[in-house]
């Protein structure tokens, strides 16, 4: 009798530590996959505090004055190069949103998060510059890179970096690595590593 309620305790035990596991890997995936996005400019997302916030705020005199909130990031500017060799920078622009993207055919977590771009192209490609932009050399060549946005069938635009002009500026050394710049040409957010369609939104929802 005594054996069998230890195993009933034991296993009870085991079910809670599970329980308990399961809860915490939810909270830390969570967790991750709101961080992954580093916000630049703060100020972008707290400008939707509602009104009511606002006006309390106010009307409290015992308010401490408010944290400066950094300056927004200018864009570095850069030249890559299109599929039929022409120069193209990022100031060209300026006026509207940019995803910026960096990406090789040979990565693939750069794979994964593609079609997903390659969605919101399609549906707002007439509202923000897409710059899928190929980090082209070493193991990367102008043949292979195209060869795979042709196999793939993206029609986003896609650039080269061959003099590596647009990794120095953004001191890209992970793939893939994306910002989100808004119209004036500040870079408001940027991800490393692959992301999903959410967060994709999500860094759009801040520059649109």
């Amino acid at each position: 009798m005594n054996n069998r309620k230890s195993l009933l305790i034991v296993l009870l035990v085991f079910v809670l530590l599970l329980g308990g596991a399961y809860v915490l890997y939810t909270q830390l995936s969570k967790s991750a996959s709101t961080d992954q996005l580093l916000v630049h400019n703060p100020q972008k997302e707290t400008e939707d505090i509602n009104d009511t916030e606002k006006n309390s705020a106010t009307a409290n005199e015992t308010t401490e004055p408010e944290e400066t909130v950094p300056d927004a990031v200018s864009a570095p500017d850069f030249t890559v190069y299109d599929a039929d060799g022409n120069k193209v920078s990022l100031s060209d622009y300026v006026g509207k949103p940019v995803v910026l993207n960096f990406w090789a055919s040979w990565c693939g977590p750069c794979q994964l998060e593609m079609p997903d771009f390659h969605e919101k192209y399609l549906e707002l490609g007439e509202e923000i510059h897409f710059l899928m932009v190929n980090m082209t050399g070493g193991r990367e060549t102008l043949e292979s890179a195209k060869e795979f946005i042709a196999e793939k069938e993206y029609t986003f635009p896609v650039f080269f970096d061959t003099d590596a002009d647009a990794a120095a500026a953004y001191g890209v050394y992970s793939l893939p690595t994306t910002y989100f710049i808004d119209a004036d040409g500040y870079a408001i957010a940027q991800a490393t590593g692959a992301i999903d369609a959410d967060t994709l939104q999500r860094g759009i929802d801040m520059i649109g």
